[in-house]
């Protein structure tokens, strides 16, 4: 699990500086992190609200006992992790001046309760910075990946699932129901990290859901197709390792009046 941990920060690194900057988390807030993983936006949300305090909430507990570790070797005291599904946790109400997400929201299988829960969690005026995943066309690592490992075949709606709301339109109305204003959308241009080189990064993605999903939906020998992945790797090498190219949004909001 440490290298699972591990690997997702890695290959967001350059996504990070984007969602802190978005989140612009104050000295006194406090902080809800959705979907936070091993708990790295946690953390760094933690660190700044020095006189609030960041929770973080997961549906794994493998990667909320790595979170609660890390941030226990930290020396961080204003933060806590619970295990929970954002669609129907039992938030305190209108408690967190801010929601942050680094693609934690795109997974709930009801969107609209689930925005109508956290937005009943959060105070009015209360800020969101969600960073979601653009449209699978315009996020090669997905794509790409796919059609090496099982060309000619169409992705599955799961696999599909990391892109639901990369359509602002949808987004949008989503948020506006949920009693969210001044909804804005920022574009992220970053690539993906996926390891320092091809074997590496070839484990690393076997662990996916994305190169399983692909696998299963394919008849050919697998063989061929563990071949065609490295391939494609290889040309993805760069001096400083294995990058595919991503777009995202940070999804920017305000907790409107009533609701």
């Amino acid at each position: 699990m440490l290298n699972r941990a591990d690997f997702y920060d890695a290959e967001l690194k350059r996504h990070n500086g984007h969602l802190r900057a978005a989140a612009s988390v104050g000295v006194r807030d406090c902080v809800l992190d959705i979907g936070c993983g091993a708990g790295q936006s946690t953390r760094e949300a933690a660190r700044i609200a020095v006189e609030g305090a960041a929770i973080g909430v997961d549906t794994s507990p493998e990667m909320l006992e790595v979170a609660r570790q890390r941030s226990e070797e930290a020396g961080l005291r204003n933060i806590a992790f619970e295990e929970g599904d954002a669609q129907h946790h039992a938030f305190p109400t209108a408690h967190f001046d801010l929601c942050i997400s680094r693609f934690g929201v795109m997974f709930f299988a009801d969107p609209t309760a689930a925005f109508a829960n956290v937005a009943r969690a959060m105070r009015q005026g209360a800020r969101l910075a969600w960073m979601v995943w653009q449209s699978q066309e315009h996020n090669e690592w997905s794509g790409a990946i796919r059609r090496a490992l099982a060309p000619g075949t169409a992705a599955s709606a799961n696999a599909l699932t990391p892109f639901s709301l990369g359509d602002p339109t949808i987004a949008t109305k989503l948020l506006s129901r949920a009693g969210f204003v001044s909804i804005d959308f920022i574009d992220v241009r970053e690539p993906v990290f996926y390891g320092p080189d091809v074997d590496t990064a070839f484990d690393a993605l076997m662990e996916l859901y994305l190169v399983k999903d692909a696998l299963a939906r394919t008849d050919e020998a697998p063989d061929k197709a563990m071949q065609r992945l490295r391939d494609l790797l290889e040309t993805h090498m760069t001096p400083e390792g294995v990058f595919f190219d991503s777009r995202a949004w940070i999804v920017t909001a305000q907790r409107g009046q009533g609701g």
